[in-house]
Parts: C-alpha cells; structure tokens; sequence
C-alpha cells in the first residue's frame, strides 16, 4: 500500500455568526431620536448582528445627502426615489428587519417597510422603549412582527436562533 501525503485544508471557525439587519426608525422626534440612539448603541453590541453589512437607512440615503439634516430633500423627486428604491433594496438584501417602534409615536415610513419585509418573508423584530413596553400597538405592526422585545433586550438577543412570540400589550 502507497503511502501518500495529503494536504488539509484548514477551516477556520466562526464562534458566533452573525446576521444583517435592516434598521427601521423614526428619526423625526425627540423619543425617536432617544431609541434610535439606543438602538444603535444595543447593535453595535450585540455579537449576532453584522453591523459593518447591515442597512441603516440614515447612513444609505442618495449621494450621502441625509434628510434629517437636508429636510428640503423631500421635495426633490430624483433625491426621493433613489432614496426610497435603496431603502427598498436594504430590505431585501438583509437577513433580518430589525424595527424601532415606539407605540405613542408611530412613524408611516416604518408601517410601509414593515410590510414590504413581511412581503418578502423576513424575520422581524419589534424593539420597543422599556418603559414603552406593553403599551397598545396598531393591530398591522402587531400583525406583521414575529416578535416584540424590549429595548434593554437587543443587545443580547440571539438573532441566529430566531423565535416566534406574542407581544404582551393589547392592540388598537
């Protein structure tokens, strides 16, 4: 019998993978502003979430131009579109759609990405302010989310294993 020397190839091993997400979120208030912070704070924490790849809709906005501090974008039409057809594409490229919603202020933009990820069978997740938690939310977000966690929860929630839950506020 031949001796013969083979070559192994090495894999390495990922200890933890993770996945992208799409960041859905009001940006227009004060509470707004408070979560978003929040949230992008827990993500960029949180092992199980690719920050470097995933969407955020703020930091894709046609030709770098940001809405929040160019709110005269909204009537350019060429500025719109392009704007709303990335976001689009955010949603379908990441594995999740992650969503910031706040039940006192419900953000329109939100309720149209919500669906259109639903549409497209994504995992969503609702992360609502704790001390927002368990307030009524619009029979539709309800409807749409696979699960509902508090903000205080993101950072660790584990989006490899993802799970289905009921929220456990009413709905309106």
């Amino acid at each position: 019998m031949n001796s013969q020397n083979f070559t192994y190839l090495s894999v390495p091993t990922v200890n933890s993978p993770s996945k992208t997400v799409y960041f859905a979120a009001g940006w227009f208030t004060d509470k707004q502003n408070k979560a978003y912070k929040l949230a992008m704070d827990a993500i960029e924490k949180n092992p199980t979430i690719d920050r470097e790849n995933s969407y955020v809709p703020l930091e894709h906005q046609y030709k770098g131009l940001r809405v929040d501090e160019h709110p005269e974008l909204l009537e350019d039409k060429e500025w719109a579109t392009a704007t709303f057809n990335g976001d689009c594409l955010g949603i379908k490229s990441s594995d999740i759609f992650l969503c910031t919603y706040i039940p006192d202020e419900e953000d329109i933009g939100c309720g149209v990405e919500l669906g259109l990820a639903k549409s497209l069978g994504k995992y969503i997740v609702l992360v609502i302010p704790d001390e927002d938690y368990g307030k009524p939310i619009n029979l539709m977000s309800w409807g749409v989310a696979d699960t509902a966690i508090k903000m205080s929860d993101l950072e660790v929630f584990d989006f490899n294993k993802p799970e289905y839950s009921f929220y456990e506020g009413a709905v309106y």
